[in-house]
């Protein structure tokens, strides 16, 4: 046991200092494209707070983790459409989610350069995997949309943003983010429950899932001894 411990402190250790890495945390808005709300696609009004970390495996691409929770609404009345306005359905839900994926850069953008480290600024792309834990919601009999469970479910993440080092040991980015959920029930439109009574109650496109956009900037912290990406 002992002999196991030793070596896996060894291992982290060569981890920790083997490669570049960040450290920081997300902030920034959020919308849903649904079938209750807006209809716009980027207009954040919900506040959306997270961390984040980055293994740097080379200068052009990163491992790429992070945790994000937001509290996702939607309000008919805030929409153009004239038939959701009459309707007036309103939701909240609760999104808990664990993102994995790469992140590549358009541009090298070599941490360990620390002579000309105010010049790195270079346009990014990240993909992924999302598992996210949200409230089932449904229409009830009284007109409105309410919890009834909860659930959890992936989702695709798709972000493009700019980032820019803008001191020895701190990178700031902007990014937006969209996720293709694996449900349409995060509006209440479409229950998951598989029940006759909910059938009667289903709303708005049923055969399209729904969407959530994060928009916001983060704020990450390197450290790590200079890795060599020669073989990489």
């Amino acid at each position: 046991m002992f002999q196991k411990l030793t070596l896996l402190i060894i291992l982290l250790s060569s981890l920790s200092y083997g490669q570049i890495h960040e450290v920081g945390l997300f902030l920034g808005g959020a919308n849903a494209i649904a079938d209750v709300g807006s209809g716009k696609y980027i207009k954040p009004h919900d506040i959306a707070v997270g961390a984040i970390y980055k293994w740097n495996r080379s200068p052009r691409h990163s491992y790429r983790f992070s945790a994000i929770y937001t509290q996702l609404t939607g309000d008919d009345l805030k929409s153009v459409d004239p038939r959701r306005k009459q309707r007036g359905y309103t939701f909240e839900n609760n999104i808990k989610e664990l993102t994995a994926g790469i992140e590549f850069t358009f541009l090298d953008f070599d941490l360990h350069d620390q002579h000309n480290y105010s010049r790195k600024t270079t346009p990014f792309l990240f993909t992924g995997l999302t598992y996210f834990h949200y409230d089932a919601l449904a229409l009830t009999t009284a007109n409105k949309i309410e919890r009834y469970n909860s659930h959890s479910t992936f989702a695709i993440p798709m972000t493009v943003g700019i980032k820019s080092a803008i001191t020895k040991r701190f990178i700031f980015a902007f990014e937006i983010s969209a996720r293709y959920a694996f449900t349409d029930d995060l509006d209440g439109s479409n229950p998951v429950r598989d029940k006759e009574e909910y059938e009667s109650l289903k709303f708005g496109n049923i055969d399209s899932n729904d969407w959530y956009v994060f928009t916001g900037f983060t704020l990450t912290y390197t450290f790590g001894k200079n890795p060599c990406f020669c073989n990489f």
